[in-house]
């Protein structure tokens, strides 16, 4: 399977509107790849809150009908990352949009952990509550995003799941991009799968981004890793090694479930 990861720059002065078209060709520059990934947010940024409510969209606005189009046009399954979406009945959330290569929409995930403490998303966004998968030729995907990386028992959710390949466009920050590189490698150790974690570059809500958008193996091999400016990075792997590294080292197997709470001391 070839995927490309586009690492975009959002920084501020690039108007949404640009911004959506410039990605959109950046997306059918990518025909040759069986998937693509955006970033999480990257019309706004991700830090940029006073923008969330102002650019947010319902889940088939403008975002979608040029993300929709532009999968279609280059024929490749498509994580068109993440948008402030605006949910007529509700409070915005932070959305993911899949969509097939003829275009149409397959998933949509609601980020379930909010950054932020007692802000910005935090309290802007509402929580999902979904787990969600996609099913691609060769691989299952599991879909979750940025600050979703710090709790392992979401991934454990989407093993559970069928999920082989795990996704995590992010918006994540460079004071903390040791953290993203670890995590990375860690849930792909731990769940025996392979991630593909695309972040953003530039800076928005006056925080730099990390970049550093990195694939890492089932085994925790790193097979590609971006640097810090806007970047297309591309890789070709072999979804089947998922199954290998499970038959080989079945740790998973192993797992004990349903543990009883810590008695109390004597």
């Amino acid at each position: 399977m070839r995927a490309s990861l586009i690492q975009i720059a959002v920084d501020e002065g690039e108007s949404v509107e640009f911004r959506r078209r410039r990605v959109a060709a950046l997306v059918r520059d990518q025909a040759d790849s069986d998937l693509v990934v955006l970033p999480e947010l990257w019309t706004t940024g991700a830090f940029a809150y006073e923008e969330f409510g102002r650019e947010a969209e319902p889940l088939e606005g403008a975002t979608y009908e040029v993300m929709a189009k532009a999968a279609s046009e280059a024929g490749v399954w498509l994580h068109a990352g993440s948008i402030p979406e605006r949910d007529p009945d509700g409070p915005l959330y932070n959305t993911s949009l899949v969509f097939s290569p003829s275009g149409d929409l397959v998933a949509a995930y609601r980020k379930i952990h909010r950054f932020g403490f007692d802000k910005g998303e935090a309290v802007l966004m509402g929580a999902g509550q979904d787990l969600v998968t996609v099913r691609l030729p060769g691989t299952t995907l599991g879909v979750a995003t940025c600050y979703d990386l710090r709790f392992p028992e979401l991934f454990r959710g989407l093993v559970d799941a069928g999920a082989e390949t795990l996704v995590i466009p992010a918006g994540w920050p460079e004071r903390r991009r040791a953290h993203w590189t670890l995590l990375a490698k860690a849930r792909a150790v731990e769940n025996q799968a392979f991630v593909l974690a695309c972040g953003t570059s530039g800076t928005n809500g006056r925080v730099p981004q990390a970049g550093h958008s990195i694939v890492v193996d089932p085994w925790g091999d790193v097979v590609a890793e971006a640097g810090a400016g806007e970047q297309v990075l591309t890789v070709e792997f072999d979804p089947g090694r998922v199954a290998t590294i499970r038959e080989q080292f079945p740790a998973l197997k192993d797992r004990v479930l349903g543990l009883a709470p810590p008695r109390r001391g004597l």
